[in-house]
């Protein structure tokens, strides 16, 4: 993965970057520590992270990171809910691109994290992922943000 230089304004404190996360098709992919390398970078101690997917084909979520099973049975129950042959419209870009902006829009494209101490304020089971909706690979771009002090 790649990410943009961290960018850090006064007013408090703003900082921006752009994660590139290369995927290998459909699934999920965890970015947890990419964002708590970019918080650090920061320098942040109380405020938020907003993470924002620059895509209509993929998404963010956070999920349960301890039991694998959890990922697979939420790809299995998006794919009930978004079947490849549903007989959509929009084909242009494939059999599995209207399924994908489906699952998207039933998931998030912008998520927002408690910053305390440091420290993402996440469970002690959760992780922040990246959700491919597309059977191909792509490169997807998360916007990263932090806000505080």
């Amino acid at each position: 993965m790649k990410q943009t230089p961290v960018v850090v304004t006064d007013v408090e404190t703003i900082a921006s970057s752009v994660l590139t996360v290369p995927t290998g098709g459909e699934g999920f992919i965890d970015i947890t520590a990419e964002v708590a390398r970019f918080l650090k970078q920061t320098g942040g101690v109380t405020g938020a992270v907003t993470l924002f997917i620059r895509h209509t084909s993929a998404s963010l979520t956070i999920q349960e990171n301890a039991d694998p099973d959890v990922l697979a049975d939420l790809i299995t129950s998006l794919r009930r809910l978004a079947p490849a042959d549903g007989g959509w419209r929009h084909t242009i870009e494939g059999p599995d691109d209207m399924p994908a902006h489906i699952k998207t829009m039933l998931t998030c494209s912008n998520l927002q994290i408690p910053v305390l101490d440091g420290a993402l304020a996440l469970g002690t089971w959760q992780a922040i992922y990246l959700i491919e909706h597309r059977t191909r690979p792509h490169s997807r771009e998360v916007v990263m943000q932090f806000m505080g002090s």
